[in-house]
């Protein structure tokens, strides 16, 4: 298995590890294993080994750019490549070719990573299982007949199984941190406004985050290094100082106090995740956390989503609807009837539920909850009655879609297993522009456990 960013950036360093070694090892796990996870729609290996060469040419010279460098990792491919297709997995831009890098890609290039290709998901991100898909659906590590979760499910299959070191996804309800769980790795879905989502094809703009998938917390802290930081040229990005995460993730978490919002958040769990969640929240008593219950507002319109997507592919819908899958026109077309007015008015609403957001946190620092109600779903089920499809992302999507709404950092974290070997997620939310004190508490509960530590068998099969 592989080791984390942070272990191998020090060896890269001191030239104890090649860039090439771990590039080679990485496409050859993509070779083994992707045609099981279905994972990867484009394989850039002859770009990665390129990529890699230069890394290992630079850090000979003794020029070693940060903890990304030579380091493989891949994208999500809705996120703009130069020369590369981006195809948001979907037949309408299927030989879609960008012209230029989105701003997450150069940032990368910037800071050293080497670049394996792109990941499958589920058809323009309009989903949270990646069963809908023009290159099929992807398939979970743990249990190839589950889903992956979505809708960044090939990022988070990819990163559990081995084939890369992280990966970047993007979240408009939950497609960071609810594959994440279900694959049994770290998503992290940043502040909104933190990363720039320029380039990268929209969901709905006023909710899209972009954020890392990775096996680790120090993983996801060093990715989101690289990625953070304003953008002048993208109209949603903040200009807001960017703290060094990885630093600051051994930084002391006693007396942190953590809100456990019971309403909503902890109803109709399926009683193993309400046992592995309760489990890890007395595992954070431990390591000196005070915790108390709270209620809170929580959020659950989804007509802003809904109109903004509409907007986006009202044209393509119109002009090419064949080249849609069935469900994801569907969704798309929920949009039509949603006038200007209200659109305007749930923009308004969204303004004021963030610019009040704050208050959640005048007496906990942070807020602890499941990550998803369920684990993942069968394949087969899902795909036999469509009926049931939209209803088990809904509840898969429950926990998370909030966070979106207030704009805040989270973090899902492993904290357990099902007795059918499925993984569990906990998450972690904190206020705005706090995905330093998120990691902390994250990383904190990571090193209190062993549920990082494991692995799919088939990456040993």
């Amino acid at each position: 298995m592989l080791t984390s960013i942070v272990e191998s950036s020090e060896l890269l360093c001191k030239r104890a590890l090649s860039p090439v070694e771990l590039t080679k090892s990485c496409l050859a796990q993509i070779e083994k294993l992707n045609p099981t996870l279905n994972a990867f729609i484009t394989v850039t290996a002859e770009l990665a080994l390129t990529q890699a060469r230069t890394a290992e040419a630079e850090i000979l010279r003794g020029h070693c750019r940060g903890p990304l460098h030579g380091i493989p990792l891949a994208l999500k491919d809705l996120i703009d490549t130069a020369g590369i297709r981006t195809t948001a997995a979907s037949a309408l831009f299927k030989d879609r070719v960008p012209a230029e890098d989105a701003e997450v890609v150069r940032r990368l290039k910037e800071a050293g990573a080497v670049l394996l290709g792109k990941q499958n998901l589920h058809e323009f991100a309009y989903g949270g299982s990646s069963i809908i898909s023009y290159y099929g659906e992807v398939h979970n590590p743990w249990d190839p007949a589950r889903i992956a979760g979505g809708s960044s499910g090939g990022s988070a299959a990819s990163a559990a199984a081995g084939l890369g070191y992280g990966a970047i996804g993007t979240d408009t309800a939950g497609s960071i941190r609810e594959p994440a769980a279900l694959c049994g790795v770290v998503g992290l879905k940043p502040t909104y406004g933190r990363v720039s989502v320029r380039g990268v094809i929209p969901l709905s703009l006023s909710l899209d985050h972009i954020g890392p998938i990775a096996r680790t917390v120090s993983d996801a802290a060093a990715i989101l290094q690289g990625i953070a930081g304003y953008d002048a040229n993208d109209a949603h990005s903040a200009d807001v100082p960017v703290p060094d995460y990885v630093a600051g993730l051994r930084d002391e978490v006693k007396q942190l106090r953590i809100g456990v919002p019971r309403k909503f958040f902890y109803e109709d769990l399926d009683p193993e995740i309400a046992s592995a969640v309760e489990q890890a929240i007395g595992v954070l008593r431990i390591v000196g956390c005070n915790l108390s219950e709270i209620e809170i507002e929580v959020p659950i319109d989804r007509t802003l989503q809904t109109a903004e997507a509409y907007a986006y592919h009202a044209e393509f819908a119109s002009q090419s609807p064949e080249l849609y899958q069935p469900e994801t026109l569907r969704r798309i077309r929920r949009g039509e009837d949603i006038g200007v007015a209200e659109v305007e008015q749930r923009r308004r609403e969204l303004k004021q539920i963030r610019s009040e957001v704050h208050k959640i946190f005048e007496d906990v620092d942070v807020l602890v909850i499941p990550t998803t109600p369920v684990p993942a779903g069968a394949i087969d089920e899902l795909k036999k009655d469509p009926d049931l499809l939209r209803p088990h992302e809904l509840v898969l999507l429950r926990n998370t879609r909030p966070v979106n709404v207030w704009g805040l950092p989270a973090i899902s974290v492993p904290c357990g297993f099902t007795t059918a070997g499925l993984p569990i997620g906990l998450q972690i939310i904190g206020p705005q522009w706090r995905e330093d004190r998120v990691l902390q508490l994250a990383y904190a509960y990571e090193q209190a456990t062993d549920w990082h530590k494991r692995s799919p068998g088939l990456i040993e099969g």
